[in-house]
């Protein structure tokens, strides 16, 4: 097991309101982590995506950060810029 993996562990086993939350931050932490994976595969910077949205820099890098609030229909233009498409799933808590 990782040392992050350990700590997660540890973490949600003595802190309630980290383990009650960890799941729904991490995945718009994965939202933006694999948007910005996306944006460098395609070779394209901020800046590049923030023209074909027209919209600025900042916005990107907010959207690669901070993914928790982003609409579903501003995820698919960006991943239309980028040549992607959107797969979403609903899958059952275990």
């Amino acid at each position: 097991m990782s040392d992050l993996k350990k700590y997660i562990s540890k973490r949600k086993a003595v802190d309630a309101a980290f383990n009650e939350n960890y799941e729904e931050g991490y995945q718009a932490f994965k939202i933006g982590v694999l948007l910005r994976q996306a944006r460098e595969a395609s070779g394209l910077t901020q800046e590049q995506i923030a023209e074909k949205l027209n919209t600025k820099k900042s916005a990107i890098s907010r959207i690669e950060n901070h993914a928790e609030d982003i609409k579903l229909s501003t995820l698919e233009k960006f991943a239309s810029v980028l040549g992607c498409k959107i797969e979403v799933s609903i899958t059952q808590d275990s």
